[in-house]
């Protein structure tokens, strides 16, 4: 019986490491680039974007199908590196408690 009380009080302690870190993800900014930095997409921790920054040669009518790639290119660049950050989070959170192989944090 010690065991379970002692996970369930990890559990409880990682539940509120959990809400801490998706405070912090609200407040984290993520910039992706594409084009040699001519498109930057800023994303929150959580993947809202906050802001795209154009170089202004772009703005040609016959670039537009160009930028229109760069945008993607940037926002996927930016999205990956949410995720990664997210994946080291949740690593330092789960840190010391007895999970299974494989489980997928937050449920």
């Amino acid at each position: 019986m010690k065991d379970i009380m002692g996970i369930m009080k990890q559990a409880q302690a990682m539940q509120a490491r959990m809400q801490e870190m998706q405070q912090e993800l609200e407040r984290v900014e993520v910039e992706g680039i594409s084009g040699a930095g001519m498109v930057r997409i800023t994303l929150t921790g959580k993947g809202g974007m906050k802001a795209v920054l154009l170089d202004p040669s772009l703005l040609q009518a016959q670039e537009k199908e160009i930028l229109e790639d760069l945008i993607v290119t940037a926002h996927e660049d930016a999205r990956r590196k949410v995720e990664a950050l997210m994946e080291d989070k949740m690593r330092t959170v789960s840190a010391g408690l007895p999970l299974p192989p494989g489980l997928k944090l937050p449920f």
